[in-house]
């Protein structure tokens, strides 16, 4: 596991040179029902991004001839580029997922040759930018699309144009944001001089992409806590001139590399090893209750008598993502359906075949309740 050491406060600007950045798609925002509470507000766009403990996140690595797209330059012409990369490009990946999984967070990542089983799918499109959609985003891009994408050689012996560029994508994918965009950093940026340097080769970015992943400030709803990481994996590295406040970084600010404490904390925080509620064992037609505070997660085994339609659905006020999976061979989970009423007045609900002789699982993570809400699950 890579840790943090001292941040270059002081670096000179030769030290850190621009560099290319990630830069990720920009979605609609999540638009929450009127009325909704600030604290409820918080809980759940803090967590919408996240997923459930104890997922298995498969990723495909696209490798047909006809896997890729046209690149398009500033001077307007276009370039058909493939999005295969090179198994030494590839292997950086393994390696940065590996990263993440030593950490021993509740979830776990497998390969897969189909992409047709895999939320992550991986490209290596040139001159694209490294980026990948934030936590289950992913879910929503279409199964031929890419949901992360390394736009440079990460294959290369530069940490941070390698195998950290790697971390940081999958990172993302976890439902991290930048680090930078944190609104309680305290940056102030000169603004122009921002625009200037992401404008230049090697970004070649327009004012719009410059604004969204480097001066947007982050709701900070959305953001766990109020601490300022510049270590952190999920923090951009900055020449000097750019930085106005905090003084110190005027003269550059220049993450340590890896992991820092605070991203293994963080990690750990969402995803916990284990999930510390006993596992509820649940009947047809009994409601159950939900014995969770926010931000937890509680599991329910399910076994069907009968082979039939069921319906699977909470009640009482929550906000919750709901997942169901199918329990294989040595405790692995196959994915069947899953949905999530946060910020609306409707219950979580799956109707779904289920059959006789399998074993299924219901992961409940409760964004928010009210301290007083009677909350039941109830499979009928």
């Amino acid at each position: 596991m890579a840790t943090s050491k001292k941040s270059k406060a002081n670096a000179s600007a030769a030290e850190i040179a621009p560099r290319k950045y990630c830069s990720n798609p920009v979605v609609p925002p999540k638009v929450l029902a009127a009325g909704v509470s600030n604290e409820r507000a918080k809980l759940i766009l803090t967590n919408i991004s996240k997923w459930v403990n104890g997922t298995t996140l498969h990723y495909y690595f696209f490798d047909k001839k006809t896997d890729g797209d046209n690149v398009e330059y500033t001077d307007g012409t276009k370039e058909w580029r493939s999005w295969k990369g090179t198994p030494a490009q590839m292997d950086v990946v393994r390696k940065a997922f590996a990263v993440w999984k030593k950490l021993g967070i509740g979830l776990d990542f497998a390969e897969v040759k189909n992409r047709e089983e895999a939320e992550i799918r991986i490209g290596f499109m040139q001159d694209d930018g490294s980026w990948s959609y934030v936590g289950r985003e992913i879910l929503n891009q279409k199964v031929n699309e890419r949901t992360m994408n390394f736009g440079w050689n990460i294959a290369v012996t530069d940490q941070h144009n390698g195998i950290d560029t790697a971390v940081h994508e999958i990172g993302h994918t976890l439902g991290l944001q930048h680090e930078h965009q944190n609104p309680f950093a305290g940056i102030v940026w000169d603004e122009e001089a921002v625009y200037a340097s992401l404008g230049a080769p090697p970004n070649n970015w327009d004012r719009e992409t410059t604004f969204h992943n480097i001066i947007k400030k982050l709701d900070k709803k959305e953001v766990n806590g109020s601490n300022w990481d510049p270590d952190s994996i999920m923090h951009y590295p900055f020449e000097a001139g750019l930085i106005k406040k905090p003084v110190k970084y005027e003269g550059g600010l220049d993450p340590a590399g890896g992991l820092s404490l605070n991203d293994v904390k963080t990690a750990l925080e969402f995803y916990p090893a284990v999930n510390p509620n006993k596992d509820i064992v649940i009947t047809e037609n009994i409601s159950y209750d939900i014995p969770v505070k926010n931000s937890e997660q509680q599991n329910y085994i399910f076994k069907p008598t009968l082979t039939k339609y069921y319906t699977i659905q909470t009640s009482g006020k929550l906000d919750t993502v709901m997942v169901l999976s199918e329990k294989l061979a040595g405790n692995q989970l196959q994915y069947l359906s899953g949905d999530d009423n946060s910020g609306t007045d409707d219950n979580a609900l799956i109707k779904i075949k289920l059959f006789r002789g399998k074993t299924y699982v219901i992961k409940l993570k409760v964004y928010y309740k009210p301290s007083k809400s009677k909350t039941a699950l109830m499979v009928s």
